[in-house]
């Protein structure tokens, strides 16, 4: 067998790697360290590479990091940055990216990596990188970086020195990364898009698809990475005034992670943490179309239902805030008030009620009026129902509770008739005395009592009611095992209302409330699920946005190109009628009235 000649390259980097002596072989990966961003060679993105893996393998291996490995990462990026030419030749053009995410992996959980990162001078080739110096590729393993860097007490304070440009700059970066994803590479055609970003995207073995799949996954972590930046300053009260932009706050509830990264909190965590201030909580407040987005997603299959009620509450625990917003998020609160737990949260309902009755009886009174009768109407409903129904609940002997479970039962029948024979209001009548005369421990029973009068506002065309109403059958049947019906009927509803996000989330958690239900879990995903899952996936597709703003742009280009053609067409026939024959009219010109019909 024939041996392989010996590497002629000094100081390899692969060759060092299989040094079997410990000693000589770190003092080796120190010079190699050292060396590689003075050397031109083409091995550098393997190397790279290589790192890039142990770094993703091994974060918190301290052998590369107590050899140089930051100082080598921050020069690799500076000469990318400030040495085009170098860059263009051969495959440095990934150099940045790697050295970036390998920073970036190393300091994720390791604080003291994090304090050799900032001595070895990564911050400032960082911010380059941040402004978008090379391309939003780059930008997101930047963004990541300082995010780990900012998370960390003792390295937060040298990220911080740029405070004011790195908070504008992810304000940005998050408001506008999906329509620049869009526009340099998703929307445009395979041939054109940037051959190093397809190799990065897909490691160079994937396809249009696994490059476009790939491509909004990276997109939604540039955007959720930047607002993880941001939340790193809120949480510590810096410039609020500068992140509680209005703009900003009002698109925060939009910027959710997308299906790809549901793992983000996104813009309800960067919410939850400005409700946590006094600051923030004033400008909060301010906004009714943030107001409106947290109440919809305190009602819905959302992972994040628990920030969104959060922030309501500290809304309201503020006595600066709570009348501002209490007339807002009164009526949608009041339908979670028999909510038992929801993830960590204990008696999340009771905590609810607690809070919106707090200074009720100066509204019972007459010593407060509020803004809203429909707010009033609300908190009246729950007073009668936590406080004046379980004093007549108690007060109730068993043969009184079996009969009214009759009673209850017999009015139940009575709607399902009307129901039935298309009667639908009478039907919602009955629904309703029904709930009355109920007791609240007769959960089942209610349960189906609100949902078949939620069924009753679909079909009358009150959205609004029927996720009131939906909402609180999900309420009464918990979050493990929630009654199906209703969160398809809630799906529906949104998707009146055209909340596409919230609706895609109830018509996916109803579906997985079927596959795991005894009775439907060989039964096929139905139908008219599927569809409505089709539509919404579509609605809710972290580009649709930006290609409809890209769309209205073209239009707007045509229409003008179309307007100054209009205009040369004009002056070349005033030309005509000031003697000047050569000139061809539009009417003696054959092509161009062709294509002026094409348009």
């Amino acid at each position: 067998m024939h041996s392989e000649p010996p590497c002629s390259k000094l100081n390899c980097f692969f060759c060092t790697m299989n040094e079997p002596e410990p000693s000589v072989r770190r003092a080796k990966l120190s010079q190699c360290f050292k060396e590689m961003p003075l050397r031109d060679d083409q091995e550098h993105v393997l190397v790279l590479s290589g790192l890039w893996n142990i770094s993703m393998a091994q974060p918190d291996d301290p052998e590369f990091p107590a050899l140089g490995i930051f100082e080598c990462m921050a020069k690799l990026i500076h000469r990318g940055i400030t040495d085009q030419n170098w860059l263009l030749r051969g495959q440095n053009i990934y150099i940045p990216y790697y050295a970036a995410h390998i920073i970036g992996s190393y300091t994720m959980d390791n604080p003291q990596f994090a304090e050799k990162v900032v001595k070895s001078g990564v911050v400032l080739p960082l911010m380059e990188l941040l402004r978008g110096k090379m391309s939003w590729v780059e930008q997101r393993v930047a963004v990541r970086a300082l995010g780990h860097l900012a998370s960390h007490e003792k390295t937060f304070e040298a990220v911080v020195v740029h405070e004011v440009e790195i908070i504008s700059l992810a304000m940005e970066i998050a408001s506008n990364c999906l329509e620049v994803v869009y526009k340099e590479f998703v929307g445009i055609k395979a041939r054109k898009r940037p051959k190093y970003h397809c190799d990065l995207l897909t490691r160079g073995v994937g396809e249009l698809e696994l490059q476009s799949r790939k491509a909004e996954e990276w997109a939604s972590q540039l955007q959720c990475w930047s607002l993880y930046l941001l939340n790193c300053f809120a949480s510590k009260e810096r410039c609020l005034n500068l992140i509680c932009n209005t703009e900003f706050l009002n698109n925060l509830c939009g910027m959710w992670g997308g299906l790809v990264n549901l793992t983000s909190p996104a813009g309800i965590g960067l919410l939850r943490t400005l409700c946590s201030s006094k600051t923030g909580r004033k400008n909060v407040a301010n906004s009714r179309q943030v107001m409106e987005s947290l109440c919809n997603v305190s009602r819905s299959s959302d992972d994040w239902q628990n920030m969104a009620i959060d922030c309501l509450l500290l809304l309201l625990k503020d006595p600066e805030t709570r009348y501002g917003v209490i007339d807002i998020v009164a009526s949608s609160l009041v339908d979670l008030v028999e909510l038992r737990s929801l993830g960590e949260s204990k008696m999340v309902g009771e905590t609810i009620s607690q809070t919106l009755l707090q200074d009720y009886y100066k509204i019972k009174f007459g010593f407060l009026k509020l803004k809203s009768q429909e707010a009033e109407k609300a908190l009246e409903e729950l007073w009668e129902l936590r406080v004046e129904n379980i004093k007549r609940d108690k007060l109730m002997s068993e043969q009184d509770m079996k009969e009214r479970q009759v009673l209850v039962g017999k009015l139940k029948k009575q709607g399902n008739q009307k129901f039935w024979t298309g009667k639908i209001e009478k039907a919602c009548k009955i629904y309703s005395k029904a709930l009355e005369l109920c007791p609240l421990n007769f959960r089942k029973e209610r349960i189906v009592l609100y949902s078949n009068r939620a069924q009753c506002y679909l079909l009358l065309k009150n959205p609004a009611a029927a996720i009131s109403d939906t909402t609180r059958a999900l309420c009464l049947s918990g979050r493990v095992s929630p009654h199906s019906k209703s969160l398809w009927r809630r799906s529906q509803a949104y998707d009146m209302k055209g909340l596409a996000k919230e609706s895609l989330m109830d018509c996916l958690m109803f579906i997985n409330s079927r596959i795991k239900s005894e009775h439907t879990k060989r039964v096929r995903i139905p139908y008219y699920a599927a569809r409505m899952i089709n539509k919404q996936m579509n609605a809710t597709w972290l580009f649709a946005n930006a290609k409809s703003k890209l769309c209205i742009k073209k239009e707007k280009t045509v229409d003008e190109y179309e307007t100054k053609g209009e205009y040369q067409m004009q002056e070349m026939m005033d030309a005509k009628n000031m003697g000047f024959p050569d000139m061809p009219t539009i009417l003696e010109d054959p092509k161009a009235e062709k294509r002026r019909k094409k348009r």
